[in-house]
């Protein structure tokens, strides 16, 4: 149930756009800027159609006689095509919308005093032009600005105006034959019913009013929101873009505690010897080296459907088939080590940033298992994350690629899933069964390269032929 402060806070309440980041003032500015075009489209529109209605009217009036009219018209036309010119170059400043204002309701009320003249007809005839229906729409096009401070001049302008109209039209003629009880009489003639006008009036007050306060509501809404976006913008940088979405997707609130089992494909991926590798380096080459490298893997990484679960130093970790839809999650991770593999021996060639420490050796190891997703933490700290046995002995397994000597290691799960889910790539391996530190049991896995492997260890080594 929504409380009155929230209900004030929204309609009444006044965002300090001032104290906002740069960058989210300059996200409502071009809003508010493709509003001004929007608006002046809508403008531009409006006269086009008055002119066009005034063009095939009938002209009932006298032959000779002053037709101010087409004047009024043609200054409208050039006024509304110039402010749209503006527009599109850049956001006119306030007080070139005010002065716009001002010019549309002078010349409209121009328009319409002119056609007493134009038609030889007293000033009460002003009163029955449909054209007063136009002031309604100059004042509801100012909201497009999500500034209310342009309805309220707007209104104040319409309903100063319109009450010089009264003064004028009552002014002209005080006899009492002018004035009238009768709204038949009133319709009928070119009598004035002053109840009529001040109907006018409370409508054009209450139209700005009852504007003012939605825009206002509409303002504090779209500054939330522009800063709202502008912060999950900045913030998705620090997550992948797969958990991202679920996040945003999903019906309920994420809390601590909430998960759920999935089959997953987990890789560790990490520079071998990193930390005698930048042990003498400054921290902006080791910073370096971190993004080149980082901006080789992560590209791979989605490219084959892979989430980002964390960044450990020189370490990723990578899910395949958590946050995602997608099938064939060891058939992708398999493919992916195959590809940064492949890529890893160009890269010292390829980036300065990675040519300054020489050539780097690149660590994978990958594990298939049920893992539980979900997020951990508490209260406003939270991180999504994988925990299961396959993710502890992917890291050991990344760790066990200094014993063989080798780049890629999966236990035999993985390799037996990748061939069956249809991996037919260059990669071959060799299967051991080979005690893991912290594994307990000794654990079938399979040492991957481009040639098979040959592997000093008691164990009988068989190569796997896909």
């Amino acid at each position: 149930m929504i409380t009155f402060h929230q209900l004030r806070e929204t309609l009444f309440g006044a965002p300090d756009i001032a104290s906002l980041p740069e960058r989210v003032q300059e996200d409502v500015e071009r809003k508010e800027w493709a509003n001004e075009v929007f608006l002046r489209l809508i403008h531009l529109a409006i006269i086009i159609l008055f002119c066009m209605i005034y063009t095939v009217a009938p002209k009932t009036f006298p032959d000779g006689a002053f037709a101010p009219a087409p004047y009024v018209l043609a200054i409208f036309l050039v006024l509304s095509v110039t402010g749209l010119t503006w527009s599109l170059f850049r956001l006119p400043p306030d007080w070139a919308a005010y002065l716009s204002i001002l010019f549309d309701f002078t010349l409209l009320y121009g328009l319409m005093v002119s056609f007493h003249m134009q038609y030889m007809q007293p000033p009460s005839f002003i009163l029955k032009a449909p054209s007063l229906l136009y002031v309604f729409i100059f004042i509801a096009i100012r909201a497009l600005r999500f500034h209310p401070k342009f309805v309220i001049f707007a209104g104040l302008v319409a309903a100063m105006g319109w009450t010089s109209i009264i003064l004028y039209v009552t002014n002209f003629d005080t006899t009492d034959s002018m004035l009238t009880r009768s709204y038949v009489e009133y319709l009928t003639s070119n009598t004035i019913l002053i109840g009529a006008e001040i109907d006018k009036m409370v409508s054009i007050l209450f139209v700005t009013g009852i504007l003012a306060l939605a825009v206002n509501g509409s303002k504090n809404l779209l500054i939330r929101s522009v800063a709202e976006q502008t912060a999950a913008k900045d913030l998705s940088k620090f997550f992948d873009n797969r958990v991202a979405e679920g996040i945003r997707k999903n019906k309920s609130q994420i809390v601590a505690g909430t998960g759920e089992k999935r089959l997953a494909t987990i890789m560790n991926i990490d520079i071998r010897g990193f930390t005698q590798l930048v042990a003498d380096r400054d921290a902006d080459q080791v910073m370096q080296l971190l993004s080149a490298y980082q901006a080789r893997v992560i590209p791979i990484i989605h490219e084959y459907g892979g989430t980002i679960d964390k960044f450990m130093g020189d370490g990723v970790m990578v899910t395949f088939g958590v946050g995602d839809e997608e099938e064939n999650p060891a058939a992708r991770a398999v493919a992916a080590a195959e590809r940064i593999l492949g890529e890893a021996s160009q890269w010292s060639g390829q980036e300065e940033a990675i040519r300054a420490f020489g050539p780097i050796a690149i660590g994978i190891g990958i594990a298939t298992g049920t893992v539980s997703w979900g997020a951990v933490g508490h209260g406003d700290r939270l991180e999504m994350t994988v925990i299961g046995a396959s993710v502890n002995l992917s890291a050991k397994l990344e760790k066990l690629n200094r014993t063989f000597a080798s780049s890629c290691i999966c236990d035999a799960r993985t390799w037996k899933s990748a061939a069956e889910q249809g991996y037919n790539g260059a990669l071959t391996g060799t299967e051991l069964r080979t005690a893991v530190e912290g594994a307990g049991a000794s654990v079938d896995i399979v040492v991957l390269g481009m040639a098979p492997i040959e592997a000093e260890t008691e164990q009988t080594a068989e190569t796997i032929k896909r």
